[in-house]
């Protein structure tokens, strides 16, 4: 049974993600030829918006790897994304339980009234068995991964709940959410976001990526804004003209692109999300439901891709003198189009470019610290499994480490078992900005359902 499912699994989240979908769309009683047609239509968009990603990637990576190399710092642990991260995930031998689990504890709160999401994104389950794999280096006890794991789950769910409505207001996309663990840091950059409410001239900011065509004009588009932001990485790298054009246009080129991508999801979720509402609202009356997808259907939104590219200078500058501090000896590299960060920021700012900006320079921090703190966890982890090549006297990571804040402190509050007391000072303090939080999108909540 484990072999069928890693096969499965090994299909990608392309393949895997359309599969359920089709399926899901026949139970609640679709047309065979629409669930067909959407199903592959979410199929393409994923591997539409995969391609350009890597696309990008190839053309930011390298010049950011230049960057780094000119200022002859050297940095030992190497951010490799989140693909090796699976790898590892995938290989501990306890990996496939977490399905059953997620799959239960969604069910379980589905039937209870606790939740609205049905989260159908069950490629990412790799992400609470991350989590899991985690915890269980640390406390030696797999019960205790599992229970943690378990938690997170219900974090999502409940997450997925309070961010429907926000998700809605920027992509018009109706019935779905972002159960994802990526958006957990709204947890954290809701505070930071509303501190921004009391910062003169900053309160007055909100600019999105519209309202930014609308004022400076050319420099405005998706094309212009992409090639300047490239040339700029990679003048930053040291590149020569020619590296310098090349770059930037392949940036423009990516930003121009990722729209007309983002459009094949809302083409291919609507009549999925209308379908599953109408037959839950049948069976459950008087209840709303969304089903909870990945992250790429964010994608399509400019102001993504600009903060995260601008970002990315100040990623380095920040990895270096972090490096200086002994804090972090961390490289960002695979990661440093830190999707994990600007996806929940996206929300939590309403897609305002200046406070996402912002945003993305107080957090990044953390990214660093967190990730390198669990660097030789991973390195010994990923020696362990063989699932992924270790040069010697390097460590692996992964700079962006979807919601660090909650792994960092489930990690030290799971090491309670080990005498780590602060941990529990910590959980507490998490716990607390989780109340908040909670209070602060409830009713953000209510007065986007008021204005309308």
């Amino acid at each position: 049974m484990s072999v069928v499912i890693h096969y499965i699994l090994d299909l990608g989240a392309e393949i895997f993600l359309p599969i359920v979908m089709i399926l899901l769309s026949l139970i609640i009683g679709m047309k065979l030829k629409k669930a067909l047609t959407s199903g592959l239509t979410l199929g393409i968009a994923f591997i539409g918006m995969n391609i350009i990603l890597s696309f990008m990637f190839s053309a930011i990576s390298p010049a950011a790897d230049a960057f780094v190399k000119s200022t002859g710092i050297k940095l030992t642990t190497i951010d490799v994304g989140w693909s090796p991260l699976a790898a590892i995930s995938w290989a501990w031998p306890y990996a496939l339980t977490v399905f059953p689990i997620q799959i239960a504890i969604n069910l379980i709160m589905l039937a209870l009234g606790w939740t609205n999401c049905l989260n159908v994104d069950l490629w990412n389950v790799w992400g609470k068995i991350l989590t899991a794999v985690i915890i269980a280096a640390i406390t030696k006890s797999i019960p205790i991964a599992l229970i943690i794991a378990g938690i997170q789950v219900v974090f999502e769910l409940k997450n997925a709940d309070l961010l429907q409505k926000q998700i809605y207001n920027i992509t018009k996309i109706p019935g779905i959410t972002c159960p994802h663990i990526m958006m957990l840091q709204s947890i954290i950059l809701a505070p930071i976001n509303r501190l921004l409410d009391f910062v003169p001239g900053i309160n007055k900011a909100n600019i999105d990526a519209k309202k930014l065509k609308e004022k400076i004009g050319i420099f405005g588009e998706n094309s212009v804004m992409g090639f300047i932001v490239g040339a700029l990485i990679a003048a930053f790298g040291g590149y020569n003209l020619k590296g310098i054009l090349t770059t930037a246009m392949q940036v423009g080129t990516a930003l121009v692109l990722f729209p007309m991508v983002a459009k094949l999801f809302m083409q291919a979720l609507s009549p999925i999300a209308d379908a599953a509402g109408t037959f839950m609202k049948k069976r459950f009356k008087g209840r709303e439901f969304y089903i909870g997808l990945d992250w790429p259907f964010l994608a399509g939104q400019a102001e993504v891709w600009v903060t995260a590219i601008i970002l990315v200078p100040f990623e380095l500058a920040l990895a270096i003198v972090l490096a200086k501090m002994g804090v972090s000896n961390v490289l960002p590299l695979g990661g440093i189009i830190n999707i994990c960060f600007v996806a929940p920021a996206l929300i939590v700012t309403g897609g305002n470019l200046v406070r996402m900006i912002i945003l993305g320079l107080v957090t990044t921090p953390i990214y660093l610290i967190v990730s390198s703190s669990f660097s030789s966890i991973i390195t010994d982890l990923g020696k362990t499994v063989n699932s992924v090549q270790i040069p010697k006297g390097q460590f692996l990571t992964w700079f962006g480490l979807e919601a660090p804040e909650f792994r960092w402190a489930m990690s030290r509050a799971a090491n309670v078992i080990n005498g780590d007391m602060l941990g529990i000072v910590i959980l507490v303090a998490y716990l607390a900005l989780c109340f908040w939080y909670y209070k602060y999108m409830t009713k953000r909540n209510l007065e986007l359902t008021e204005s309308k």
